[in-house]
């Protein structure tokens, strides 16, 4: 970085050298050979840095010079600093890896960006899978240290996606010797009676979500093989029952969707040199009569069991299209009001009824 300078701004009374009011500048000299993937493309990550932060930013050849209050510009320091880190190893930096690394220094996490969008997980034609937040980064780092984890979060957040990509590389790495990916058969407003075809057409559809996510991962002219022998099996919860489920990556997936007594089962399944990932939206559960979810079950009895984590995401980890965390942010709101609304109409009728009592 270069030298920085600090002009005195006058404020609208006159007075002058307020701190708050203080223009830094400072400028920082990037290497020639990075300059243009940094900036992206017709200058798109330029222009989602500028959107994303609060300084002024003007580039001039490999040149960066930064205006704004100090603090403004030294979370532009700290965002352009670890985008330069992503560029030099290799990695195509996107508008919305920009957006991601200042939202991580924004929020506070104590966690560098760099670090957390340079994870590799799994990589295939060319394509890497990774963690795109700090809450996955933690997620994925449990999955590693423990031996049963449970992902938490609303829609997108890419609990499923990353288990599975954890499962493949456990796989490859020769750590487990199969991949058993399983799903409660519940579905929203849809039982499987209504549904036409013999039991495995029936289930398929349940199960499909699981089998996309494998063809992302390995080749798709090896898993019918790898099924067949037993390597990678995809199977509604009810099959796993009276099993013992040894030196396997287990992945149960929409968790929320199991009553408490299917999840016990489940989680006691576990036998030698296995993990287990559960995942699940404890917002969107679709067992009918409201029976109770095993997953909310499960987060209020295990949660002090050692070897036992339960990683939380939230819309600020989705990863899907930008409207998406809008949708749960809005539900969530709702939900919240909706509540609120109960408790108090609750309060009102009970002062109401005790007014009435002391009346008579």
């Amino acid at each position: 970085m270069g030298e920085t300078t600090v002009t005195s701004v006058s404020t609208p009374d006159g007075s002058r050298d307020r701190p708050a009011q203080r223009t830094v500048r400072s400028s920082m000299e990037i290497d020639p050979e990075i300059a243009l993937p940094l900036l992206g493309s017709a200058d798109e990550n330029l222009k989602a840095l500028e959107r994303a932060l609060t300084a002024d930013i003007h580039v001039r050849g490999n040149t960066i010079t930064l205006t704004g209050t100090s603090a403004d510009v030294a979370l532009a320091e700290r965002a352009i600093g670890e985008l330069a880190v992503l560029v030099a190893r290799g990695q195509s930096l996107t508008p919305d890896a920009v957006r991601r690394s200042v939202g991580m220094l924004t929020d506070g996490m104590g966690e560098s960006p760099a670090e957390v969008l340079s994870l590799d997980i799994l990589s295939r034609r060319g394509k890497t899978i990774r963690p795109k937040t700090v809450n996955q980064k933690r997620y994925v780092d449990a999955i590693d240290a423990n031996t049963i984890v449970f992902g938490i979060g609303p829609a997108g957040t890419g609990k499923t996606y990353l288990a599975m990509a954890k499962a493949v590389q456990a796989l490859q790495s020769k750590n487990v010797s199969r991949i058993i990916l399983t799903r409660p058969a519940v579905e929203a407003g849809e039982r499987l009676g209504f549904l036409p075809g013999t039991l495995h057409e029936k289930i398929d559809p349940y199960l499909r979500p699981l089998h996309d996510a494998l063809h992302d991962m390995m080749d798709p002219e090896a898993i019918p093989k790898l099924m067949q022998a037993g390597v990678i099996e995809v199977a509604p919860l009810a099959y796993m029952r009276g099993r013992t489920l040894n030196d396997a990556f287990i992945i149960l997936d929409e968790a929320q969707n199991t009553t408490a007594e299917q999840m016990k089962m489940f989680l006691t399944r576990l036998g030698f040199g296995s993990k287990i990932v559960v995942t699940g939206d404890v917002t969107q559960v679709d067992l009918p009569g409201g029976a109770r979810s095993g997953l909310r079950a499960a987060s209020e009895i295990l949660t002090d069991i050692d070897d036992i984590h339960f990683a939380e995401l939230t819309s600020a980890d989705v990863v899907r299209h930008r409207l998406v965390s809008d949708i749960v942010d809005a539900y969530e709101r709702f939900e919240t009001e909706r509540v609120d609304e109960v408790t108090l109409g609750n309060r009102a009728h009970r002062r109401s009824a005790s007014a009435r009592s002391q009346r008579r």
